[in-house]
């Protein structure tokens, strides 16, 4: 399986977007750098899937607009 996450940065309310095969070991190694909160994942068999739907994500501001709109609860106060 292959996986897109989000992470916020609850001081700063930042997200960052990723892909990753092993999203426990990811998210492990933000955490070595900052304290992140995982707030939102997608599962792919594809791994081809999941980095165009990362990289949409991280280029076209209306998918991060609209996914946003999904997690408002789950943000917070993000922008």
């Amino acid at each position: 399986m292959y996986y897109v996450y989000v992470l916020k940065d609850p001081n700063t309310n930042e997200l960052y977007y990723g892909y990753t095969s092993d999203l426990k070991r990811r998210w492990g190694e933000h955490q070595t750098k900052e304290h992140w909160q995982l707030v939102y994942y997608e599962a792919y068999h594809s791994e081809r899937d999941a980095r165009a739907r990362e990289q949409h994500l991280k280029h076209y501001g209306q998918a991060r607009t609209h996914l946003k709109k999904r997690l408002t609860g789950s943000l917070g106060a993000a922008n």
